[in-house]
């Protein structure tokens, strides 16, 4: 098979009408992901060696879509949507590029899998030259049925022109279609209008390709992941199949879910084994978790990494840009965005740290937060490492702390603290050189007597 050159042409140049939508129905998304962009990923797991895809007018924001998930992929414009056959034909220069094997799909198809794709090129490999994936539909009303004789596939019949005896067949049309590279565009190009929309459809090439003699035949899916998108209700629908998928491979993989049907993934989301998430937590896109970690109960996450063994949560946000080394915790009601919290740091209640780094093994107390925008821009507030932040804190960006500082708590600072400096900015900001040395002395003098 990998021999084989493999040329996947996507039909996607249908309108939101029915989504009552003026997005392209293909750009709405499942997983946080454009519908066509699933069927592109599934693309190049299949090892296609080029991608055509077929986008209508005015349609930029799809082409710049493809040129970021598939750098190699054509699109290519169907001016008038005259049908499916007229749609695949608008790849008409990819088509003229020897390929192996040619199979047309759907850019509102988004479950489709690389195996099912395979079983397609399969029977190409084998000698076919139309193979149409089919599924046995649990209601097959409103689907084309395949009509079989003798192992061959004879036509597709579309449920208004089927006999009553034809209606009763329920292996149905998945519209994925895959050709012989060398009587592909014979066949597409054969394809007529006689028909009462006039216009070129592209179940009428298994009936051409029959009477032409060549070799026809139907191979069998399943019917959730040939399910297309229409509308909002079907794209609901597909949304908790793909997290189905999803939460089943994260079990698979080692993570733990506590509550498996209301943890929802991105498309892109990676967690390592022996990660332990609570219910009601949302990834969105670009989060990556290590092994160890614990996200509890009602936290988003989201363009977000957490370093091993961290905690985050309850009802922690994650924005994009947070980074979570290894051992920090993040604890309830905390905010982090485009910020950097080193090992073993500590932001456990009620604060938000944006535009920041947090040194390693510092403690951000309850109500802190960093004033990381002037209304103007944003500026960048630095803590170093080992420093304690008092409750109710107020940190003006820009702004720097040394290491090993101590801000008393309700202090509002606005100018940068040497290391190892207490700062108690209630009201006029003063500084005392080296007294955050003395009180730890202190505090662990007085551990010591306890113990």
């Amino acid at each position: 098979m990998s021999q084989r050159s493999f040329l996947p042409i996507v039909l996607a140049a249908g309108l939101g009408t029915r989504m009552r939508s003026e997005m392209p129905k293909v750009m709405h998304a499942i997983g946080n992901l454009p519908i066509v962009g699933h069927v592109l990923k599934t693309l190049n797991v299949a090892d296609a060696d080029r991608i055509a895809v077929v986008v209508g007018p005015d349609m930029q924001a799809l082409e710049e879509l493809v040129g970021r998930l598939a750098p190699d992929a054509s699109c290519h414009q169907q001016t008038d949507r005259l049908g499916t056959a007229h749609a695949a034909l608008a790849a008409r220069s990819a088509l003229e590029v020897p390929a192996d094997d040619v199979l047309v799909l759907f850019g509102d198809t988004p479950l489709v899998t690389p195996a099912a794709i395979s079983k397609v090129r399969d029977q190409l490999a084998a000698g076919a030259d139309v193979a149409v994936l089919g599924f046995e539909a649990a209601n097959p009303f409103g689907y084309g049925r395949l009509l079989i004789e003798n192992g061959k596939l004879l036509a597709i019949r579309e449920e208004k022109d089927a006999s009553e005896e034809e209606r009763k067949v329920t292996f149905c049309n998945s519209g994925i279609m895959g050709f012989n590279g060398k009587v592909a565009l014979g066949l597409l190009d054969a394809i007529g209008n006689d028909n009462a929309k006039g216009e070129f459809y592209l179940t009428d090439a298994p009936e051409i390709a029959s009477e032409r003699g060549l070799k026809v035949v139907a191979v069998a899916g399943d019917e959730e992941e040939v399910q297309g998108i229409n509308t909002r209700a079907q794209l609901a629908t597909c949304e908790a199949v793909f997290q189905k998928r999803m939460r089943q491979m994260a079990l698979e993989n080692g993570v733990s879910l506590q509550a498996p049907d209301t943890v929802y993934f991105s498309h892109d989301t990676e967690i390592e084994p022996d990660v332990t998430v609570e219910p009601n937590v949302v990834f969105g896109p670009g989060v990556s978790i290590e092994s160890g970690v614990t996200i509890r109960a009602f936290s988003h996450l989201e363009g977000a990494s957490v370093g091993k063994g961290s905690t985050v949560g309850p009802y922690a946000r994650l924005r994009p840009g947070a980074n979570l080394a290894e051992g920090s915790h993040i604890g309830n009601f905390v905010e982090i965005k485009n910020a950097s919290v080193g090992a073993g740091a500590k932001v456990n209640h009620l604060s938000y740290i944006g535009d920041a780094t947090v040194g390693e093994k510092s403690n951000i107390g309850a109500g802190t937060i960093t004033c990381n925008y002037d209304g103007f821009g944003k500026h960048k507030t630095e803590i170093g490492a080992g420093s304690f932040v008092g409750s109710n804190s107020t940190l003006v960006a820009p702004l720097t702390l040394g290491e090993g500082v101590y801000v008393a708590a309700g202090s509002v600072v606005t100018d940068a603290v040497s290391d190892n400096s207490l700062v108690i900015g209630r009201g006029r900001q003063v500084e005392k050189s080296g007294r955050a040395e003395e009180l730890r002395a202190r505090f662990k003098a007085a551990k010591a007597m306890k113990s």
